[in-house]
């Protein structure tokens, strides 16, 4: 269907229920185009693709070519025109090559003037929270523990999880592209080429496949092209078989490695092209993947795989719906919850303790300031993120505590269900809750735009407050509420015992908050009342 057909079938009360997800990979841009059926799902309406190479040509994956950059720029806006006309609400994400490239920034900035598209660049543990979403709404999981793998061009996730719920999620840098740059870019293949790649991509596994040993697997699912093709050639193999037959059909441990024999068994591309169901457009690249694969049955015990069609970009629209809709269907709140509490649990009891109280204080100051900061539910959501591990870089050092906990939130794999940005706002936020406000100097904040330098300030300023009301850990500050008058803000305080100290503390602290709000704050603290 073309976007003249999505456009035609459109009114206008289904134009508000439409949504477009673009996944930018390694290898390929996918657009997906569906209409929301309430909080079940969605109807797939259209898809397109195109196959850019956006990681081909750099060695390393560490450079985005020029021209790799002007196909993707150019694919994006074809999808972008297509969503317009659908009237579609426009989500994209971009995954490892544009993630890992030192030059992403001139992407990000011609994708948003060129073609009209905020990127977002996702984690590797958020994209893989993302596949396992869409995945497990295409594959009949009937409450069995599933281990999910989706190898790429840049990189392969492999996530463990039951129903709905993640118990582990890791990205690994090893995906079609990016072994094909490093052992298989000269034709024509030798053996040796396949031994030392089997030999790397044992060593990298090792960590990956400890952990999901430890968590055991009932069935396991392989998605993306990859996956897709090497099944499509297995049952190509078998006989009558169709290759749009792949969908969420089964192959075996004994039917990859044949696969992967005819494939080494090729020594060029064009020899390669000609093998049965294989997409001649993976012809250069297939090998690399496939050995992944091969690989990945024979160290992870995989007797057999069930395969996916529906990965990332499904799995990118199952998670705007329900932060659109606020739907219930994986509960994205208790998602980011549990991975910010997981986090959290790296300091000692009495630190989470008081993390817990300034957070629950945090939170009553930005409601009780609602109508001077006039902040969303997002940012009341980041406050939170931010209280809880504003001390999470103790774990590192107490001197400049501040500094490692930003650091550890920009870097933790437990964060899923937040974007880039949103992890780099709380980070900054943790960053300026003790110490220096926010300079001109400093990269990171003046890298921000004006709304989200502003979003900082002022969280960075109510949470200032808060943990200083908790100076003493004794938690005699029970409540904080706030009152406006000719004289500014003022903010009275619930206490329970001897609370000097968390109200001078505090008020040595208001001023970032003062500039942020632009009114005086004053402390008020009535008689102390009984526990």
């Amino acid at each position: 269907m073309t976007g003249a057909d999505v456009g035609e079938r459109r009114d206008g009360r289904e134009g508000r229920d439409l949504f477009a997800a673009i996944d930018i990979g390694t290898n390929s841009i996918h657009l997906l185009v569906a209409r929301a059926l309430g909080t079940e799902g969605f109807q797939t309406i259209t898809t397109d693709k195109a196959v850019v190479r956006l990681g081909s040509g750099s060695g390393d994956m560490k450079h985005l070519a020029r021209d790799a950059i002007d196909r993707g720029v150019a694919a994006l806006a074809r999808f972008g025109r297509i969503a317009s006309t659908s009237g579609a609400t426009v989500r994209a994400v971009a995954t490892s090559a544009v993630r890992e490239a030192a030059n992403r920034d001139e992407f990000l900035r011609r994708a948003r003037d060129e073609a009209g598209i905020e990127v977002e660049v996702v984690s590797g543990a958020e994209e893989a929270r993302l596949i396992h979403l869409g995945v497990v709404q295409s594959v009949a999981v009937e409450g069995r523990r599933v281990l999910v793998i989706d190898i790429g061009g840049g990189s392969t996730e492999v996530v463990v999880g039951e129903g709905p719920h993640v118990l582990d999620a890791r990205s690994l840098k090893l995906g079609a592209i990016r072994l094909t740059e490093r052992w298989f870019r000269d034709e024509p293949l030798t053996k040796s080429q396949v031994k030392a790649c089997r030999a790397q991509l044992r060593n990298h596994l090792a960590p990956a496949v400890r952990e999901v040993a430890a968590y055991g697997f009932d069935l396991a699912v392989g998605s993306s092209g990859t996956i897709i093709n090497v099944a499509e050639m297995a049952l190509a193999r078998r006989g009558g078989r169709t290759a749009r037959s792949a969908t969420n059909a089964t192959i075996t441990r004994q039917e990859v490695e044949e696969v992967v024999a005819a494939l080494v068994g090729a020594p060029t591309a064009r020899a390669r092209a000609r093998l049965p169901a294989l997409d001649p457009r993976r012809a250069d690249i297939i090998v690399g993947g496939a050995l992944l694969l091969e690989q990945l049955f024979a160290e992870l015990g995989i007797e057999e795989m069930t395969v996916s069609s529906s990965a990332l970009r499904e799995g990118v629209l199952l998670d705007t719906l329900q932060r659109e809709r606020d739907a219930a269907l994986h509960q994205l709140g208790d998602i980011r919850r549990r991975g910010v509490r997981r986090l959290m649990a790296l300091n000692e009891a009495d630190e989470q303790r008081h993390a817990e109280h300034t957070a629950r204080l945090a939170l009553e100051l930005f409601d009780a300031t609602a109508g001077w900061h006039r902040l969303g539910e997002p940012a009341r959501e980041f406050l939170e993120a931010a209280a809880l591990l504003a001390n999470v870089g103790l774990v590192i050092s107490h001197a400049g505590h501040h500094l490692h906990s930003s650091y550890v939130i920009r870097h933790a794999e437990q964060l899923v269900g937040f974007t880039e940005r949103e992890v780099e706002l709380i980070a900054q936020v943790a960053r300026y809750h003790r110490k220096s406000e926010p300079k001109p100097s400093h990269p990171d904040f003046v890298a921000l735009d004006p709304d989200d330098q502003q979003l900082v300030r002022t969280l960075a300023g109510l949470l200032r407050v808060a943990i200083a009301l908790d100076r003493t850990h004794a938690r005699v500050v029970r409540h904080v509420r706030a009152r406006g008058g000719d004289d500014g803000l003022t903010l009275e305080l619930d206490v329970t015992g001897d609370a000097e100290l968390e109200r001078y503390t505090a008020d040595e602290r208001k001023g970032l908050l003062e500039r942020a709000l632009g009114v005086p704050v004053r402390l008020a603290t009535p008689a102390p009342t009984a526990r």
